[in-house]
């Protein structure tokens, strides 16, 4: 008999404005004992001293997570002149200083360059693996970190407000992979100077915005997990959470950009097998890629759509 799994069955997405301290990893953990989830994870990773958005997936929604990853981010940051730090943002240690500060006009001219696909070289303290290991534990260690060059996409750059001379807050979308610590670097590089990242906030992920966030504290505050410590202390069973909590989003939410295709009580029973499907009939969709079946409104398995068949790819589990 297999061992049960601690916590509740409760799946959805959780957007938090995350705020300046801890890391993402902490947040996540935070998350999943306020709501006594089974599991827990979130979509792309923010430095401890970057705020804004970041989703956390409960349950079955961390199948959707790789989709996420995958969406297009948004952020805004601050770049400070004229100093040079080993992680390339401000908690690092200095490692060059240049009196030169860009004017206006030559960061205006500098930025076309870095919008479309780019080369980009990760920081050195990086969650990047070299032979195995972290690069940033190898950067704390110590020892010398040589990173490949990666080709990222950045869709736009804005030129926001420059508050002083020693600073400028840009707003930036783009794709997977795009470190803004590396972008401010190259900059900083190209006009002349050196720079780093003085602050960092992001504004979206994917279909997630600053409207869908809520405070961490907010979170832990009004979550289910008071009902669960209540439940503890009385020798009770813990009550399931309010699936209609506000700051709890239906595992689909992530899932805009996939096109949903209903399906029959049959066909959702062979895809929760894991067994293809086809689509039958001269009034049939016409659909390829993937795909999000759905029965009577609810997400029964991301597929793969092709020549008329449907072939799961990831099956969710949701109670009926």
């Amino acid at each position: 008999m297999g061992r049960r799994k601690k916590g509740l069955p409760v799946s959805g997405w959780v957007v938090v404005d995350k705020p300046i301290g801890p890391t993402s990893t902490h947040v996540v953990s935070k998350v999943r004992r306020a709501f006594n989830a089974q599991k827990a994870g979130h979509a792309g990773t923010l430095d401890p001293l970057g705020s804004g958005i970041l989703p956390v997936a409960l349950g079955e929604a961390t199948k959707t997570v790789p989709y996420l990853v995958d969406a297009t981010k948004e952020y805004r940051f601050t770049v400070r002149w004229g100093e040079a730090r080993d992680t390339d943002d401000r908690e690092g240690e200095v490692t060059a200083t240049s009196d030169v500060r860009p004017a206006r006009e030559a960061i205006l001219d500098a930025i076309p360059a870095y919008i479309g696909h780019i080369e980009q070289v990760p920081p050195r303290f990086s969650a990047i693996k070299v032979n195995g290991e972290r690069a940033y534990d190898l950067a704390r260690d110590g020892e010398t970190v040589e990173l490949k060059a990666r080709t990222v996409e950045i869709r736009d750059i804005r030129l926001i407000d420059m508050p002083s001379d020693d600073e400028a807050v840009f707003e930036m979308t783009c794709g997977k992979g795009t470190y803004v610590r590396s972008l401010a670097r190259d900059l900083a590089l190209d006009l002349g100077t050196v720079g780093h990242v003085a602050m960092l906030r992001r504004l979206r992920v994917g279909p997630f915005s600053e409207a869908d966030a809520v405070a961490l504290d907010d979170v832990t505050s009004q979550s289910p997990q008071k009902a669960v410590e209540k439940a503890d202390d009385l020798g009770n069973s813990p009550p399931a959470p309010d699936p209609k909590a506000p700051f709890l989003l239906p595992l689909e939410t992530a899932l805009d950009d996939i096109p949903a295709l209903a399906v029959s009580s049959n066909d959702a029973a062979r895809l929760k097998q894991g067994q293809a499907i086809l689509s039958r009939g001269r009034d049939a969709p016409i659909v390829k890629g993937t795909v999000c079946a759905m029965l009577h409104g609810q997400p029964i398995a991301l597929c793969e759509a092709a020549q008329g068949e449907l072939r799961p790819t990831r099956v969710f589990n949701l109670p009926h």
